[in-house]
C-alpha cells in the first residue's frame, strides 16, 4: 500500500507534536536533532495538462498497482523547530515498550 510522501511528513510531524505535548511538565527532557528518513519512493505524474509529480512512500517488494512509477531511494532530512522559535525543540515523555 502506498502512501502520499507529504502524509507521511504530516503524521510524522503530529507524532512529535504529541511526544512535544506530553513532555511538557517532565523533569527529563530530550533535545530532537536532525530527523533522517530514508524511503523508497515512486514517482508518478497524470498524463493530462497541468497535472502534478507525486512522490508515493512505497513498501520493498510492491510493485502490483504502482508498476508503472519510478521508484528511487530517497534520503531526507529534517531540522524540527517551532514556529518563531530557534533554538532545537525538546520532547520526552515515557518510554513505550517497542521504542528504541
Amino acid at each position: 500500500m502506498a502512501v502520499e510522501l507529504a502524509d507521511l511528513i504530516g503524521q510524522l510531524r503530529s507524532e512529535l507534536t504529541e511526544a512535544m505535548q506530553a513532555g511538557e511538565n517532565e523533569d527529563l527532557r530530550f533535545e530532537l536533532g536532525p530527523v533522517e528518513l530514508e524511503l523508497t519512493v515512486a514517482v508518478t505524474k497524470e498524463a493530462k495538462p497541468g497535472a502534478k509529480v507525486k512522490f508515493w512512500v512505497v513498501e520493498l517488494g510492491t510493485d502490483a498497482t504502482l508498476s508503472s512509477a519510478t521508484t528511487q531511494k530517497i534520503k531526507l532530512t529534517l531540522d524540527p523547530r517551532r514556529r518563531g522559535q530557534t533554538g532545537k525543540v525538546e520532547i520526552s515523555g515515557a518510554e513505550t515498550a517497542d521504542e528504541k
